[in-house]
């Protein structure tokens, strides 16, 4: 997952503003206890940062794979 589809996937799934909020307060413990925020710019991969904001805030698993991607072959 590219920054752009992270972007992407954020926006359509929680809206432009309250996207940003997730991104930077909300604290994941499957990254370090850092926010997503913190997580991309230590270098994590986006689609861990994703999958971890996902799993925290509950979006169902058929919302996981960002906006406009083809599931990968093990997800289907």
């Amino acid at each position: 997952m590219r920054r752009s589809e992270f972007n992407l996937a954020m926006a359509t799934e929680f809206g432009d503003a309250y996207a940003a909020v997730v991104l930077n307060d909300l604290v994941l413990p499957t990254l370090g206890n850092r926010s997503g925020e913190q997580a991309l710019r230590a270098g994590t991969p986006p689609r861990e940062v994703w999958l971890a904001l996902c799993e925290a805030t509950d979006v169902p698993s058929e919302r996981r794979y960002g906006v406009g991607l083809p599931k990968p072959a093990s997800a289907r």
